[in-house]
């Protein structure tokens, strides 16, 4: 099974050697994970993965190699997966049947009938429409529908109603290493470019190296300068999770060329709507966030702000203290858009959904108004439309 883990590792376009495979092989005779598959995990990420880039790959061919070895404690063998008993609590409607069913009537609503519940529930519900429980049409739970409400206990999104979630979610990094089936987001992104030459002399100036011999009666005298090198720097800011997992591949593609095209990249994510903290990696975005207003205060007017994401939301989430699906923000997302946009005088938002589908969705309006109609289209076209923007 080993031998096959290498084989899948590679094929998962991790980067693993046969040294590295020999190391593991050593841990594994030294009873080091003592028989149990999350030290054998430890073990083998700590041995096999070399960039950290490649962690979210290997987990992924972990996950489909050893799938279901997990030990039984009790010694006593599960004949119904748990998954199956977790679908006999989905709670599946028509169309009809959910334009049947009534939201609280606004966020104040929600709140207030949330914390009364919570006071009130003394038991376990499934099926009602009123309590927290599972499979009902209640405001709140989890398996079951309503036009708005508080996801609680539930694994993934299922009709993307919630105004908030009341569980602990994890994201995956985008991959910046991901080779581009063409060239042309490149190019698009070349349009903002503005070359100059800075930092140490390292290159050789032929033209002026030929003048300063001419000028000195033959004798050489070589001139060196530094390189020329696009100066623009652009301050990127990643939607990630929810609703933005239809556009992983998207999204990658153009951070990976970014990555090549910009020498003075920075990065951050952000979830939905842009809030009072931001973070680097997803894996650890709980504990390690970095305040809004660092950015505010290390990045200078001169960087190219670009948002990117799908804008697609409850539309409390922009404009009411709160309103976030994940946290309890002090401030409405508005004020901290506001904020970017008054410090980076040339900033843009570009979208993954299709531009035809902005008029269905509230949030992705009031977003577009507040850019000051500065959001394009993820395609090639509105690239370029982002990028002449920038260039203003």
């Amino acid at each position: 099974m080993l031998v096959n883990f290498f084989y899948e590792l590679k094929k998962g376009k991790v980067p693993v050697s046969l040294k590295e495979y020999l190391t593991l092989m050593e841990a594994m005779q030294a009873g080091i994970p003592e028989y149990s598959v999350e030290n054998f995990y430890y073990l083998s990420r700590a041995t096999l993965v070399k960039d950290e880039r490649n962690l979210d790959k290997f987990d992924q061919v972990f996950g489909q190699v050893f799938k279901g070895l997990e030990p039984d404690e009790d010694g006593i063998g599960v004949e119904i997966p748990e998954d199956w008993l977790r679908k006999l609590t989905e709670l599946f409607l028509t169309d009809e049947e959910k334009s049947q069913i009534e939201a609280l009537g606004g966020w104040e609503k929600i709140m207030e009938e949330f914390k009364k519940r919570l006071e009130e529930q003394e038991g376990r519900h499934q099926g009602g429409n009123k309590w927290i429980g599972t499979g009902g049409t209640s405001p709140f739970g989890a398996y079951g529908y309503n036009p708005e409400g508080i996801r609680i206990g539930q694994e993934g999104s299922r009709n993307r109603r919630a105004v908030k979630v009341w569980d602990k979610r994890e994201f995956r990094n985008f991959d910046d290493s991901v080779v581009l089936g063409t060239r042309n987001i490149k190019v698009a992104l070349r349009r903002l470019r503005r070359f100059a030459r800075e930092g140490s002399p390292d290159e050789l100036d032929l033209d002026g190296t030929i003048k300063s011999t001419a000028s000195n009666g033959g004798y050489i005298d070589i001139q060196m300068r530094p390189e020329r090198r696009n100066a623009i720097k652009v301050l990127l800011l990643l939607d990630v999770g929810g609703s933005m997992d239809d556009h992983i591949r998207t999204c990658e593609e153009l951070f990976s060329a970014a990555r090549a095209e910009f020498k003075h990249l920075e990065y951050y994510y952000f979830h939905n709507c842009l809030y009072e903290r931001v973070w680097k990696d997803n894996r650890r975005r709980h504990a390690e966030v970095i305040p809004t207003w660092q950015l505010l205060h290390t990045y200078g007017p001169d960087w190219k702000l670009v948002f990117v994401g799908d804008a697609t939301m409850s539309p409390y989430e922009v404009v009411y203290p709160g309103g976030s699906v994940e946290h309890w923000n002090e401030e409405p997302g508005q004020i901290w858009m506001t904020r970017m946009l008054d410090h980076f005088k040339h900033s843009v938002w570009l979208n993954p959904v299709p531009e035809r589908h902005w008029r269905y969705t509230p949030s992705l309006e009031m977003l577009e108004q507040i850019m000051g109609s500065r959001m394009f289209p993820l395609t090639l076209d509105g690239l370029d439309r982002g990028m002449r923007e920038l260039n203003r």
